[in-house]
């Protein structure tokens, strides 16, 4: 059995996440802040009509926030009855790996980017981080930015 991931870079790094999460892909666009929100929430964007909240990913992952220019891209995923987006900074391809390929993320004994993994792999010379995205959610204040 394959597993086919969407591969993208956030804070210089390779990630993936479950092609059947992700809704679309946007190209930038700037987003509305709104008060109140935790750090990693950058705001919202309309999409089709709808309230789109919109999560910078590096500074979720306990990064510097991104610095964001026109090359970056919304990830639109959807994570049971939320929609929300993922500023990414570039989406590269489509993965499909060996579902065994995926190992476990190593125990660092921190409260860091390990704890939103779902697994790691080889892919060519590089390691791919894979999201475990309902480790990602907000929580309450997702849903209440939309």
């Amino acid at each position: 059995m394959k597993v086919e991931l969407i591969a993208f870079e956030a804070g210089g790094q390779l990630f993936g996440l479950d092609i059947m999460a992700v809704r679309e892909i946007r190209a930038w666009t700037p987003v509305t802040p709104l008060p109140q929100v935790p750090h990693y929430v950058a705001g919202v964007v309309n999409l089709r009509g709808a309230v789109l909240p919109v999560i910078d990913l590096a500074a979720r992952l306990g990064w510097p926030p991104t610095q964001t220019t026109p090359r970056h891209a919304i990830i639109v995923i959807q994570l049971g009855t939320q929609t929300m987006g993922l500023i990414v900074d570039s989406v590269s391809d489509i993965v499909a790996l060996p579902a065994d390929a995926l190992q476990p993320p190593p125990s660092t004994g921190q409260d860091d980017v390990v704890q939103f993994l779902q697994g790691l792999a080889a892919l060519s010379d590089r390691m791919v981080m894979v999201l475990d995205l309902s480790r990602l959610e907000a929580t309450e204040t997702m849903a209440n930015a939309a």
